[in-house]
């Protein structure tokens, strides 16, 4: 049969299949997940007709992030929670939405993997209809079938088994890796099941596009600002091309444009907030997002070393994220270790005429 009608249920059967003697567990969990993403995708597709745009509450409900909650970041977060709970597959599980892990209630059976998620990813832009999602990440846990403490979840990306990121957009699509490359799969509503429709995803090498919030570029440090230049710059500048900037502010969004098309996504560590270097938490958004790209052939970095090597010391921390096409973001980390060395003179002299002038905001004062 091709791939385009493969359905999901076929696919995880034939991934178990792949591996013999295996327990049913990981594909009762995929399973699992799948349903709770039918589930918010419909929440989310009926939004304003079920009264569930805005925020949570007439207070401005805020969460572990300090960020204000949307009445839809509650119901996903519940939805994952539930359908997710009760499956037997799971120790444990964390989210954005939550401080602290959520402990499998004592009447369900506990299993062998730990789930970690942003429920409503880009939930800022609901309320104008753009695209959002649900970020992943599978973990095993050190100890199956007991209750998991903080540190069975403080595992480096390495250690991920599963990533995935759904998309609630024009169509319904869930992203997913188990370290064999990239599938995509559709919703298809008719037959209630997700159908294969991307199989193999490969991130193109080179790219002539950028996503960054230009908003920001006064709290850059020199070698990400250098590197935007150098975009800005086009035919004219070092690249010898010119690009073309796209920014979601919803990070599935971002990445699913680089998975497609290539390009390269930089939320930089800034000095706009010194409590709050970087945006983008680790556990549950650049290390699943990571472990993608990985997987598709691009790269995913802090701009000094590799995301997934990062250990976590906290659930909620936050790292520096730049990722997307492999050669681009090598240039990127190259530019971070010229400037951390104090390379001075030629391509590494970041006080060249162009770094100063080619800046898309450029501080007079310099």
């Amino acid at each position: 049969m091709p791939n385009r009608h493969k359905t999901l249920t076929r696919y995880i059967i034939e991934q178990d299949h792949l591996h013999p003697g295996v327990s049913g567990d990981f594909s009762g969990l995929l399973s699992s997940l799948a349903t709770a993403i039918k589930i918010i995708a419909n929440q989310v597709q009926r939004g304003a007709l079920i009264g569930a745009l805005g925020n949570a509450a007439l207070g401005d409900q805020i969460n572990v992030q300090g960020e204000v909650q949307k009445k839809l970041d509650i119901i996903s977060n519940d939805v994952m929670l539930q359908e997710n709970e009760w499956s037997g597959h799971i120790a444990g599980m964390a989210s954005e939405e939550m401080e602290d892990i959520y402990q499998i209630p004592e009447h369900f059976q506990r299993g062998k993997y730990l789930l970690i998620f942003d429920p409503l990813d880009g939930s800022s832009n609901i309320d104008v209809n753009v695209t959002v999602g649900t970020i992943f990440s599978i973990l095993r846990t050190r100890h199956p079938g007991e209750q998991p403490g903080l540190e069975d979840f403080l595992q480096p990306g390495t250690e991920q088994v599963c990533a995935g990121f759904a998309l609630y957009g024009p169509a319904t699509m869930l992203v997913l890796t188990t370290g064999n490359g990239v599938d995509c799969f559709t919703l298809d509503r008719d037959v209630g099941d997700f159908i294969l429709t991307h199989p193999q995803m490969r991130i193109p090498q080179d790219c002539k596009e950028f996503a960054i919030n230009t908003s920001n570029e006064r709290f850059w440090e020199p070698p990400v600002r250098r590197c935007i230049g150098e975009y800005l710059a086009g035919k004219t500048g070092p690249c010898g091309k010119d690009y073309n900037m796209r920014w979601v502010a919803s990070l599935v969004a971002d990445t699913f444009r680089i998975l497609t098309r290539g390009g390269v996504f930089l939320y930089p560590r800034d000095s706009k907030d010194p409590n709050k270097p970087s945006r983008l938490r680790l556990m549950y958004e650049a290390n699943p997002i990571s472990f993608i790209i990985e997987q598709a052939g691009g790269m995913a970095i802090t701009g000094r070393g590799r995301v997934m090597e990062l250990q976590p010391e906290s659930l909620h921390q936050r790292a520096p994220f730049i990722f997307g096409s492999k050669n681009e973001v090598e240039r990127i980390l190259q530019y971070h270790q010229e400037f951390d060395r104090g390379d001075p003179g030629g391509p590494g002299d970041f006080d060249s005429p162009l770094f100063s002038s080619r800046s898309l905001f450029r501080n007079e004062t310099q």
